[in-house]
């Protein structure tokens, strides 16, 4: 990980926070006799999510229905879409989803049929995201390239004024990104940099598992609609659209209200790139969880509410958050550390905006 190996956590937890924390949460399922990954109520998910996902699509290639009916299932589509990506992709490459190895490795592969790469998610989701959580120039969730600054490190522009109007936008474009372009770049990147989750994999392995799932990708979402059904290409192309722009909106704000709110902190390491914190106590400075008492919020966002559970116990399942959340909130308060939560998804949104309006204000470098 060339241009990571600078940058560590400090070793220095006197307190022995998440050794108290990992001990508790280890006794939670000890005692409860029960598995750390997916049971019953996960997999009846799955199945309800990838029939959101799919069973609209047949209906558009087996069914006749006007044009609206038509646009209203690429909506329903994308709903899909972003419910297996949280609910099962995510699990499965965090290799939570299920106790067998091929059961994550087969689930986790539906990234391919949601316009993404397994290899580059791994690396920027488990490696860079969760290990350099909101680190500007490490932590890829967080730089938007110049068009929205969601760090007080990042360059500030005169656009960014405006970000808080335009931002939310631009964040239906997150998953149609993936299918065009941002997979073919992170590739690029991360084989170059040598980047890896486990151990490093054969490029050219790699680039022709990337470009034969994109044909096939393509091939179902918009050649495959193209020869069924008997509407112009151009429509094909806007629901192909649609689908993209609801679940690039519906992910991009989970992923915001998690890390890009005023609660969270963004630091930096110093000279020598030492980080003031542990990782475990990083991850409670840089992370928030949103609505965590609401039951359909948790249910369709596979737990990515209890975003401080995840990323402390990124290999438990989600299914267990709403039960270990009150473990790690005393252990956090007993230890006097942070435990970051707004109660309602109307107070996570306000707050996230209030945070883009605030990086949007031209810095004082007094």
């Amino acid at each position: 990980m060339n241009n990571n190996k600078t940058i560590s956590f400090s070793r220095n937890d006197k307190a022995k926070f998440f050794r108290t924390l990992n001990k508790r949460v280890n006794t939670y399922f000890k005692e409860n006799k029960i598995r750390r990954t997916g049971n019953w109520k996960l997999y009846t998910k799955a199945i309800i999510m990838f029939s959101v996902f799919l069973i609209p699509l047949v209906l558009i290639l087996t069914v006749s229905m006007p044009q609206w009916a038509l646009l209203l299932l690429t909506v329903v589509i994308g709903i899909g879409m972003a419910g297996v990506g949280m609910n099962v992709m995510h699990d499965s490459n965090h290799e939570s989803f299920s106790s067998k190895k091929w059961v994550n490795k087969l689930m986790g592969s539906s990234i391919y049929i949601l316009a993404g790469n397994v290899y580059n998610w791994k690396v920027q989701h488990n490696v860079l995201h969760h290990t350099f959580t909101n680190i500007q120039g490490h932590d890829e969730d967080i730089d938007a390239g110049r068009i929205i600054r969601f760090s007080k490190h990042s360059k500030w522009l005169g656009i960014h004024r405006f970000q808080k109007y335009y931002s939310i936008f631009l964040y239906g474009l997150l998953t149609i990104n993936w299918a065009i372009t941002t997979d073919f770049k992170q590739m690029h990147s991360y084989l170059k940099r040598k980047l890896s989750y486990g151990e490093f994999p054969n490029p050219a392995k790699e680039w022709t598992i990337l470009i034969v799932t994109k044909i096939v990708y393509y091939l179902l979402w918009i050649v495959l609609p193209l020869l069924v059904l008997d509407i112009a290409w151009w429509k094909v192309l806007i629901g192909f659209f649609v689908m993209h722009y609801t679940a690039g909106m519906i992910l991009s704000v989970v992923f915001q209200l998690a890390h890009v709110v005023p609660k969270t902190e963004m630091p930096l390491p110093d000279k020598e790139g030492h980080l003031e914190h542990t990782w475990a106590i990083h991850q409670l400075y840089t992370t928030s969880n949103f609505a965590p008492t609401n039951k359909f919020i948790s249910w369709y966002t596979g737990g990515l509410n209890h975003q401080v559970e995840h990323h402390i116990f990124p290999h438990i399942s989600h299914i267990h958050y709403g039960k270990i959340a009150k473990i790690v909130k005393e252990t956090a308060k007993e230890f006097n550390l942070p435990y970051n939560e707004y109660k309602t998804f109307r107070k996570a949104i306000l707050e996230h905006f209030n945070q883009l309006k605030a990086l949007g204000v031209k810095p004082s470098y007094a």
